[in-house]
């Protein structure tokens, strides 16, 4: 499937994904935070998607983090099959290995895409928790200036990630550390995705994409992306698929399965995909950074009550939840 669609576009007035600046939040006044909180609910509602400026972190850090994974991405397959995991492994996703699609129970060619993985790795004390969900990481050899980079970054993104839910939960009108309570010894993942042209991977079968439509699996989803003709799509009721507003200076912020549940389908998960490699720059390459946020394991998720909530869901255990998603898009 090859696509002529035109790349994301700034982000104007009648989109329904908002840019938020964090500085007010943090430095302004109850009238100022009241309409910001607003602003996140509504948006929150409509896609599950924001455009996030002031956060703090470096952008220089993205682009030396870019830089390590091309470089281990164009490596030869036969130097980076040493590391190759399956999903929900930490290591090299290779070609083939992953098809997003599966987790809305939609049958589909695998995504076009490699990713170097990575997660959450500090013991909790339980062996049996440590064993699934906080095992050691792997870095590649070829590139040690990987490891401290993501390193830096995730720390970042983690102490970002729940400021992000404070103000969630202000968008609520819910306590502060509503949803943080949950989060002091969470699990994440990390993705670095390498989304490379033709000439890599072949052209687009029917119905093929970089990565295909799906919601994410978690709390929030932090994103620093590259704009490209094949890039970032969102979908909503109103308006269909769309090209995901851009803006160089903001971070691409959704939300995921739990926490839609936890608001009783409030907040919709953010609906996206990927492009395929476009028919008029078939090499086109991209590389994306994705932070996946959950919460600590085995949170019980219950939908919260109306008037906030407005479906009650059964109670989840996070953790459940999350690994039966991770098996559904696994490519056996």
């Amino acid at each position: 499937m090859a696509s002529s669609a035109p790349g994301p576009r700034p982000p104007h007035a009648q989109s329904p994904v908002p840019v938020i600046d964090l500085g007010p939040w943090r430095s302004g006044g109850p009238a100022a935070r009241q309409r910001i909180a607003a602003t996140v609910d509504e948006a929150l509602q409509a896609a599950g998607f924001l455009l996030v400026t002031g956060h703090g972190v470096d952008p220089r850090l993205a682009a030396r983090i870019r830089a390590a994974a091309r470089a281990f991405f164009r490596l030869p397959a036969k130097v980076k099959e040493p590391y190759a995991v399956a999903v929900g492994g930490r290591g090299w996703l290779g070609p083939g290995a992953e098809a997003n699609s599966y987790a809305e129970g939609t049958a589909s060619p695998p995504d076009l895409k490699e990713s170097w993985s990575c997660a959450a790795e500090r013991p909790t004390g339980d062996p049996a928790v440590d064993a699934e969900w906080f095992r050691p990481n792997a870095w590649p050899a070829e590139v040690p200036e990987l490891r401290p980079l993501a390193e830096d970054y995730l720390a970042r993104m983690q102490a970002l990630s729940d400021e992000l839910l404070e103000l969630l939960a202000a968008a609520l009108g819910l306590a502060p550390d509503h949803f943080t309570r949950h989060t002091g010894h969470p699990t994440w993942g990390f993705n670095l995705n390498w989304y490379p042209g033709t000439e890599v991977v072949g052209p687009p079968l029917p119905g093929q994409f970089r990565i295909g439509p799906h919601t994410d699996f978690g709390t929030v989803t932090v994103l620093d992306r590259e704009p490209g003709a094949g890039g970032l799509q969102i979908h909503t009721d109103a308006g269909g698929w769309q090209d995901a507003p851009y803006d160089p200076a903001a971070l691409t912020v959704n939300i995921g399965d739990l926490l839609a549940r936890w608001t009783g389908d409030r907040w919709r998960a953010g609906r996206h995909r990927v492009l395929p490699p476009p028919a008029d720059t078939p090499t086109e390459e991209l590389v994306s950074l994705v932070y996946f946020y959950e919460c600590d394991p085995h949170t019980r998720v219950e939908s919260l009550p109306a008037p906030i909530g407005r479906v009650a869901h059964a109670p989840v255990d996070s953790h459940t939840y999350l690994r039966a998603k991770l098996d559904a898009i696994s490519v056996s």
